[in-house]
């Protein structure tokens, strides 16, 4: 994963081996982030160099909340100590974009929802 046109089709792709078959682009999403929805789920994709922090996390789970969908965050440079802590609270899984191209998930929500991929 090198661009963020990369990081996109890497964070689709793995939706989709998650049984989201319907994930598009989304309409609107808040800059430093590439939005992707699916039936039921909202996905920020964010391709910086630097690592999330707690209000991006609770921005994503937020805008879900107003959506009634649950949510997924794909980092390529991770997530700040604190960020990693408020996503566990609020339950929302994290991935980190590996260079391979596989995303990694970083918290317990995300180890639960890579479980369900068959």
């Amino acid at each position: 994963v090198r661009t963020a046109r990369d990081a996109v089709t890497t964070a689709a792709r793995h939706l989709r081996g998650l049984g989201f078959r319907d994930v598009r682009r989304a309409d609107r999403w808040p800059p430093g982030g590439i939005g992707l929805a699916a039936r039921g789920l909202l996905a920020r994709v964010d391709p910086s160099g630097w690592p999330a922090a707690p209000r991006d996390v609770e921005c994503l789970w937020l805008t879900a909340m107003a959506e009634s969908a649950a949510c997924v965050y794909f980092s390529l440079a991770g997530y700040a100590p604190d960020a990693r802590v408020r996503a566990d609270a609020l339950d929302v899984p994290l991935f980190v974009l590996g260079p391979a191209g596989v995303p990694r998930p970083v918290n317990a929500p995300a180890v639960a929802l890579d479980a369900t991929a068959g």
